[in-house]
């Protein structure tokens, strides 16, 4: 059993967190997470309103006993969400555990943590983390440029930017992007991670409540089979490489303004893909690990495995270098 200040600080089993995914964040993966004994956060926006929110979390509360939590993330808007309403929902449900994202969270951390919330923050850069550092977090999930959704705009890669944030950020961290295996688990821990963060990898599972179309578009993607969208609006998107995607970007290069591609990537049509299992019909969110992702397992067997292979590697290969090492010496 790996122990870290991660799974001491949030009460679980192994150092593996299922972030918050749009669409995909629900009771059924949620539940499935926390019953393998990782940390899974339901996905507050997915949620089409806080009333809808305390029934999914009291849903999923039916489906485990262990602990899960919700991520609130905070996005600029022209019509924002009613963030302090879905805020008040978190907290007057009784969840211990929040995963913030987003813009300036300044205010929805303090009113976590004046009722003993744990929090963790996710980041894309060194300095994001540390401004969360100060901020009073209590964790932060560090997400290197291999990851889906949102990369940020400074490009680093995980295995630079890891170790980086390591070196000086003192609370916990979980290494987001590209994970999705045991040696993943493993080099995280190696970098100075206290654990994983997994997003498309959890994708692909039984649990998943998407159609098992785009499971198998995952399954059948390699490294190569992502587009950054947003990139010259400085709001970076990593989605799945498909014909709308593929359109949506070239309109984007032509120096077209995002009015001219918000019918290709509107949220609602990439949800009906999400439902109606057609990788081609709209935008959905994938990191490059899908081409490390070879299977669609149930999340037990998944965290299992995962847990399971990095244990062997640290406890048999890895040791048995340090051991040859030795005898070489001697």
């Amino acid at each position: 059993m790996i122990k870290t200040r991660f799974t001491e600080l949030f009460g679980v089993e192994h150092p593996i967190a299922q972030g918050g995914m749009q669409w995909v964040g629900t009771a059924e993966l949620v539940a499935a997470v926390a019953d393998a004994g990782a940390l899974g956060f339901l996905t507050a926006l997915t949620q089409p309103s806080p009333e809808a929110l305390v029934k999914e979390i009291a849903r999923t509360r039916e489906m485990t006993d262990k602990p899960f939590g919700v991520n609130l993330t905070i996005l600029p808007a022209i019509t924002p969400p009613p963030y302090a309403e879905y805020r008040q929902a978190i907290i007057e449900s009784g969840i211990k555990a929040v995963e913030t994202a987003g813009y300036k969270p300044q205010e929805h951390v303090d009113a976590f943590k004046a009722h003993g919330i744990k929090v963790i923050h996710k980041c894309t850069a060194v300095r994001h983390a540390l401004s969360a550092e100060r901020m009073g977090v209590d964790a932060i999930s560090i997400d290197g440029f291999e990851c889906a959704g949102h990369p940020g705009e400074d490009d680093i890669p995980g295995l630079i930017l890891i170790p980086a944030a390591a070196d000086k950020v003192k609370i916990p961290m979980l290494a987001s992007g590209g994970f999705g295996d045991g040696r993943g688990l493993v080099a995280a821990l190696a970098l100075g991670a206290e654990g994983i963060n997994m997003g498309t990898r959890f994708c692909a599972t039984k649990e998943a409540p998407i159609h098992d179309g785009i499971k198998q578009a995952i399954v059948a993607n390699d490294e190569r089979a992502t587009e950054l969208l947003f990139r010259s609006y400085r709001n970076t998107a990593r989605v799945a490489r498909n014909s709308v995607a593929m359109e949506a970007v070239q309109i984007e290069r032509e120096g077209n303004p995002f009015e001219a591609i918000a019918h290709l990537v509107k949220g609602a049509r990439g949800r009906e893909g999400l439902e109606n299992g057609d990788p081609e019909h709209g935008i959905w969110t994938a990191g490059m690990v899908q081409g490390l992702i070879h299977d669609i397992p149930s999340v037990a067997e998944l965290v299992e495995r995962i847990v399971g292979d990095a244990e062997a590697l640290i406890g048999e290969r890895l040791a048995g270098l340090v051991a040859t090492r030795e005898r070489a010496n001697a």
